[in-house]
């Protein structure tokens, strides 16, 4: 597909909100707040004050389809703007009337959007939203984005927190699970929501607003600065990459000073729903607080656009290992041949396969799940069949608080005295020795 480089300002926000239940809002909340990366602790080596990003605007990657898209539906946008991660975020589609000027609802789309109340509305970016096709409602990605009327069904099993994070949550905005790793949620919202999303219940919540501010911020530090043996920390949410660069160069400032924590990772899906975020300011807030890792979420192949190749390869740049983690969903990419080509071209965009996730059953999600056998199926098709880097690790969150359970092909078919007896990914057996006793010989 054709692409041109094309230039965008530079320029940060001065402190973009970290929840953008309404973007007004902004104002009412840099008012609340001291200024970020203040003088009230103690200076750090490893820790350097926000510097103002360049005046020199830098060049983004717009595919075809992107601009046709905006001469369409976005004629007042200039290309400058289309490539300003903040214009995408302030133009998130969000209402009923704008998207059916964009696509053709069916009407258990146009119900479902009008129905919804509470958290986990309907908001996706202009240049996500150029991805869809405006014509067949079954198109892997609208399924991703575009309500429908199943997502008001509850099935057995599901709940509000399957997860239990509440639970786990000894602070708000901390969930202190495994032993040596701390989830730190610094944000409740994201430029595009999911509709599988397993943090459904807070993203956009008007009642957990009041939560995502500094003090909670500070509070959640705290309690990481206070157990040491927490060594790993991953900036979730919500999307961290919905704060300002100001915000997140404070946050990972004040992780990156506290001795025991040895590295620090950011779960993301914005490179892929707006990939203009990754400009060379937020690279180089990100640069600084090296060792540093970011999960990508990746959901189908189709997503691996130029612009996105482009943001993944930025990062890549900078040094941040990319790893990917995908949702296993029905009728989206629960095919083999399907799963192959996300990882391939995650691959040969730079990104590791990490995790293939069995759907979390939140509430009305039994459209997205599929059968465990169905995620054995698809890595039983790419084991053997494809490089050892494209498989990812498929696992099941277990629900109450469980943690992450690797879920594997049945590749040991037992024991024959002294030889395990083995299966390989073409079904053939082999034997392997194994004493289960120690045995010599002269």
């Amino acid at each position: 597909m054709e692409t041109r480089e094309l230039s965008t300002e530079e320029a940060e926000p001065p402190g973009t909100m970290p929840v953008v239940q309404d973007l007004a809002e902004l104002a009412d909340f840099r008012t609340t707040l001291p200024p970020f990366g203040a003088t009230r602790y103690p200076a750090s080596s490893r820790a350097r004050p926000f510097k103002k990003p360049s005046s020199t605007p830098p060049k983004f990657a717009v595919s075809e389809r992107s601009e046709q898209f905006r001469a369409r539906f976005f004629p007042e946008a200039s290309v400058s703007e289309w490539c300003d991660w903040r214009w995408q975020l302030r133009n998130r589609v969000r209402t009923l009337p704008q998207l059916e000027k964009i696509l053709r609802l069916t009407e258990d789309e146009r119900t479902a959007i009008a129905r919804h109340t509470g958290s986990l509305p309907f908001a996706i970016t202009p240049y996500y939203l150029s991805l869809i096709d405006p014509q067949d409602p079954e198109q892997p990605l609208r399924r991703t984005m575009v309500p429908v009327t199943d997502e008001y069904l509850l099935t057995r099993g599901e709940a509000e927190d399957p997860l239990e994070e509440d639970r786990d949550s000894p602070v708000p905005g901390i969930v202190h699970r495994y032993p040596d790793r701390a989830l730190f949620l610094v944000a409740n919202s994201c430029a595009s929501n999911c509709r599988y999303c397993t943090r459904s219940r807070m993203v956009e919540n008007p009642d957990a607003r009041s939560i995502f501010f500094q003090a909670q911020w500070e509070q959640a530090i705290a309690y990481i600065e206070s157990h040491p043996e927490v060594r790993d920390v991953l900036l979730s949410g919500g999307d961290p990459l919905t704060l300002s660069d100001e915000k997140l160069d404070w946050l990972l400032s004040r992780l990156r000073r506290i001795p025991h924590v040895e590295f620090l990772r950011i779960g993301t899906k914005a490179p892929v729903v707006m990939p203009q975020r990754v400009t060379p300011s937020l690279l180089r807030v990100l640069r600084r607080y090296h060792p540093l890792w970011m999960s990508i979420h990746f959901t189908h192949p189709e997503e691996l656009t130029p612009e996105t190749t482009e943001a993944c390869a930025r990062l890549a740049d900078a040094g941040i290992p990319l790893g990917s983690q995908t949702v296993l969903l029905a009728g989206i990419n629960d095919e083999v041949g399907t799963m192959k080509r996300l990882m391939h071209g995650l691959l040969k965009t730079r990104v590791k396969p990490y995790y293939l996730y069995q759907c979390d059953p939140i509430v009305g999600s039994s459209h997205f799940r599929t059968p465990v056998s169905k995620g054995l199926e698809i890595i039983q098709g790419l084991r053997g069949h494809t490089s050892g880097y494209a498989v990812p690790h498929y696992v099941i969150d277990a629900p109450k608080g469980g943690g992450k359970i690797p879920i594997l092909p049945e590749y040991v078919v037992g024991r024959d005295g002294d030889e395990l007896v083995l299966r390989n990914y073409q079904g053939l057996q082999y034997r392997y020795p194994d004493p289960l006793g120690t045995t010599k010989t002269e």
